[in-house]
């Protein structure tokens, strides 16, 4: 564990990713959020699984990181739902995809920095009143394309700890790390 975490631990378990945001990764990243190569998820998702360490293995459930509505209907996808949807299929594990929501828009969070992602995101996800037991005590794991600050994923697991989840591991494709926010 970094010295950051221990003196500000996560509100999530724990964190996997499979690859450093850097050079083909990101536009890997950047070819499946922007560019519509949803065909790019699978091959994603195989690494994420690997990368899971046995936590999909261990989990009960797979959760991605929702878009708003409103960004959604922009996009056309999610690219966190499709990288959970291959997860998911992969691994035998259930995906709630409309378990936890996004209910309040949120700006783009790149180019914010860390203070500014976290205002961005506060309040921004929520379970769904006829998911919640989908939750109860139950292993979860948090799929999201790109960890960067963590202000995304730890607002998510808020709202998914509050309605009764045991624990939760984030799952991403990518990490940026130090310098490379």
């Amino acid at each position: 564990m970094s010295a950051e975490a221990i003196a500000d631990p996560p509100v999530f378990d724990r964190l996997r990713s499979a690859a450093v945001h850097d050079g083909i990764v990101r536009d890997l990243v950047l070819s499946l959020k922007y560019r519509d190569r949803t065909d790019l998820a699978p091959m994603m998702a195989g690494w994420m699984l690997r990368a899971s360490d046995d936590t999909v293995a261990a989990c009960d459930a797979i959760i991605p990181v929702p878009l708003h509505r409103a960004r959604l209907f922009a996009r056309k996808y999610n690219q966190a739902a499709e990288l959970a949807r291959h997860i998911a299929r992969l691994s035998g594990k259930p995906l709630l995809g409309t378990t936890l929501l996004r209910v309040k828009r949120t700006s783009q969070q790149v180019g914010l920095g860390a203070k500014a992602r976290q205002d961005n995101v506060r309040g921004a996800f929520a379970v769904s009143e006829h998911r919640a037991a989908d939750l109860f005590k139950r292993r979860i794991v948090l799929v999201d394309d790109v960890y960067t600050t963590g202000a995304t994923v730890a607002a998510a697991t808020r709202a998914l700890k509050k309605a009764g989840a045991a624990d939760v591991t984030v799952l991403t494709f990518a990490r940026v790390v130090g310098h490379l926010i």
